[in-house]
């Protein structure tokens, strides 16, 4: 693999099969696609067995769909890469986290491409598909560097922060307060940030199962963030 440093420009190899995402750009989205009450849910950190599952079977039974951002470590490990098989036969879309959660901020573009590219591989060949769709990259800690015009390159959009809920160690994480957050992240046209791993996330997902139904009920329908997918095979549910 070879990379341009000044530009980010990527050449990964003849038989490299990009992320499939459509004329991606550098600069991170945040928001949702679509107009009104819609909203983008994108989950980080997993696949998280327990978690990620109770995740996965709320989402069903409300039918929604969301964004996985996946952690090849986490693919690898003890029931990951059966639990990304049912995110992907469910319906939910991928993002590429990297391998490790590594802050990528500072790499070069070299090293950025390396665990990226490694990264999707280790996700086609838990499901099963060498051309498995990874349309987004999110960087971990949002420290994007390179990252981003890397992620393009290879195919896969850069997916921004959006409205997190920090449910992450030194906040509050009582599920009192995370359900607030998370009431408050979903706004229309938003993209939300929680956690399905990196640490114990029950609270999260009972957060989830509280405010996926309220919000359904007023209204909001559970659609991608901008980019990635064409907006033509895609279809918001409600």
């Amino acid at each position: 693999m070879t990379a341009d440093s000044s530009r980010g420009k990527s050449d990964p190899g003849s038989d490299f099969i990009p992320g499939g995402a459509v004329n991606p750009t550098s600069t991170p989205v945040d928001q949702a696609r679509g107009t009104g009450n819609v909203v983008a849910m994108t989950f980080d950190d997993g696949p998280n067995p327990g978690e990620t599952e109770r995740l996965l079977d709320i989402l069903a039974a409300h039918g929604v769909a969301a964004v996985f951002c996946v952690i090849g470590e986490n693919i690898n490990a003890s029931g990951g890469a059966e639990i990304l098989r049912r995110i992907v036969e469910e319906g939910h879309t991928l993002c590429n986290h990297s391998t490790s959660y590594a802050d990528m901020g500072s790499w070069s573009p070299a090293d950025v491409e390396q665990d990226l590219v490694a990264n999707l591989a280790i996700i086609r060949e838990a499901v099963g598909n060498p051309a498995q769709k990874v349309p987004y990259f999110r960087a971990p800690n949002g420290s994007w560097g390179s990252t981003g015009e890397v992620a393009a390159s290879l195919g896969m959009q850069p997916l921004g922060l959006g409205n997190v809920i920090f449910d992450w160690d030194g906040n509050d994480l009582s599920e009192t307060t995370l359900t607030n957050n998370l009431r408050g992240a979903i706004q229309p046209g938003a993209v939300a940030l929680a956690h399905d791993g990196g640490g114990n996330r029950e609270n999260t997902i009972a957060a989830v199962e509280t405010v996926l139904p309220e919000k359904l009920a007023q209204g909001f329908s559970f659609t991608l963030p901008r980019g990635g997918i064409p907006d033509a095979a895609w279809t918001p549910r409600r």
